[in-house]
């Protein structure tokens, strides 16, 4: 079984150092250390669920995490992760499931008496190409491309949260203290509690991830970063939100479950973070976006997030009916908080038929509906702009949007009138009028949804220009 155990992890570690001799892109080569974490994680997972199911399990060995020789596990996470990997030129991706199906169909029966075989190991086989190989190979591939942006910073999120909310805790508790059971034995409305608190401290962290995506188009991963600098959504409150949610995560895993060595790891992430990461980011940043990211570290700290958010550059814009009661009901209430690098203007002056609120980001960046006022909401203040990532959460964002649509203020052309102006001749509201800008919206009227005053351009002719809201403070 020592032999065993050598060449199980000689021989894929060499063939990895050799494929990354005929691949020297520095990026490439991170994207295949990425596929081979994504392995070594969800191998781990695999052999958990083996041992449930008996579709194998490994003989008692020294060297070994729950039950897993871990020079088996290195050897076999190299090559589920990288070596396809870095091939990937010379070996397409069904071909390399294929070959890595046959490779393992011949060594784990030549393992044995290290490996112990169930009667239906092949299901655990094709199971693991499918949810481990598949996965982490799709993850470095994409990522040594940059292709697919949402798809890879998906899984890169699926990652990185077995990585912190599986992977650390049970490491810590095998090695420390603490157990799941002090998770897993709580009532269910204590474990409702944890998840929603738990959620809570995510979000910030899961709007930092999609910002880099749609604002940015990079990801977490420090050798997949966003191509521009991103200082909105959550960074216009804090620099590092998604290393603050990963260690508020695992404080708040570490404290349900009594591990005092999972507390430990989550004080080595902050050290690492503050000693190792931030001034290697830093550094990069600066290279690469000077003039910016001197104004921005200068208003923006590590882990104290502002209160309101840091603004430069163009103003975004919110485009709202002011005709329609709920619209007007939010323009007021956005107005009376005084957003910082946001201007409000009445749909009816935007050059197309708007038939839902609007968001334009100062980048040219676009959101509607639901999702274009929690937008605003970041331009207010913390609590407002947490707010606003909770509703734009997957699953949130499209049930918000579907109450508003049947129950608030379905989608109507909220310039109606400028639009209808060729048929109708001279069609102009007049200033005590609310005109037919609000008649697309079935609210009824009453005295608390009342438009805005004339300023917001409500009775504005149609070719007039847009009077944008009062500029914010600074």
């Amino acid at each position: 079984m020592i032999v065993a155990r050598h060449l199980s992890l000689a021989v894929p570690l060499l063939a990895v150092l050799a494929a990354a001799r005929l691949e020297r892109d520095r990026n490439v080569r991170a994207a295949a250390l990425l596929a081979f974490v994504a392995g070594a994680v969800g191998i781990a997972a695999l052999d958990e669920a083996a041992r449930r199911t008996g579709w194998y399990a490994f003989a008692p060995v020294r060297g070994a995490y729950r039950g897993l020789p871990v020079d088996l596990w290195i050897g076999w996470a190299a090559l589920w992760g990288p070596l396809p990997m870095l091939l990937r030129r010379v070996l397409p991706l069904p071909l390399a499931l294929g070959l890595l199906l046959w490779f393992d169909a011949v060594a784990m029966p030549a393992l044995h008496p290290l490996v112990r075989l169930g009667p239906h190991w092949l299901v655990g086989e094709a199971v693991g190409l499918l949810v481990v190989a598949l996965p982490a190979q799709l993850l470095g591939r994409w990522c040594a491309d940059r292709r697919h942006l949402t798809a890879r910073a998906l899984l890169q999120v699926g990652l990185f949260a077995a990585l912190l909310l599986w992977f650390v805790p049970t490491l810590a508790f095998e090695l420390g203290d603490g157990s799941w059971a002090g998770l897993t034995g709580l009532p269910a409305s204590r474990l409702l509690l944890v998840a929603q608190v738990a959620l809570l401290v995510a979000t910030p962290a899961l709007a930092a991830v999609r910002e880099f995506a749609v604002r940015g188009g990079g990801t977490p991963y420090p050798w997949d970063p966003p191509r521009r600098l991103v200082t909105t959504g959550p960074y216009a409150y804090l620099a590092n939100p998604m290393q603050l949610g990963a260690v508020a995560l695992v404080l708040l895993t570490a404290a349900v479950t009594g591990s005092l060595a999972l507390a430990g790891a989550g004080a080595v992430a902050v050290a690492f973070a503050a000693a190792v990461a931030g001034p290697h980011e830093e550094h990069d940043l600066a290279g690469r976006y000077p003039e910016g990211w001197r104004a921005y570290r200068g208003r923006i700290r590590n882990w104290w997030p502002r209160w309101r958010p840091y603004s430069s550059g163009p103003d975004a814009v919110l485009w709202l009916d002011d005709g329609c009661g709920p619209c007007a009901a939010v323009w007021r209430f956005l107005a009376r908080r005084r957003p910082a690098g946001l201007a409000l203007r009445p749909a009816a002056t935007h050059d197309r038929v708007l038939r839902r609120a609007e968001y334009v980001g100062g980048d040219g960046h676009r959101e509607r509906g639901v999702s274009a006022v929690a937008r605003a909401l970041e331009h207010v203040h913390l609590g407002w702009a947490l707010a606003g990532w909770t509703l734009r959460l997957p699953g949130v964002a499209w049930l918000a949007q579907l109450v508003t649509d049947a129950m608030i203020a379905p989608p109507h052309p909220a310039n109606a009138r400028r639009a209808g102006a060729g048929e109708a001749g001279t069609q102009v509201a007049g200033a005590g009028e609310a005109g037919t800008r609000g008649e697309g919206c079935p609210t009824p009227s009453s005295a608390s949804w009342t438009a805005p005053s004339p300023r917001s351009g409500s009775t504005a002719s149609p070719g007039s220009r847009p009077v944008p809201s009062p500029p914010p403070p600074g």
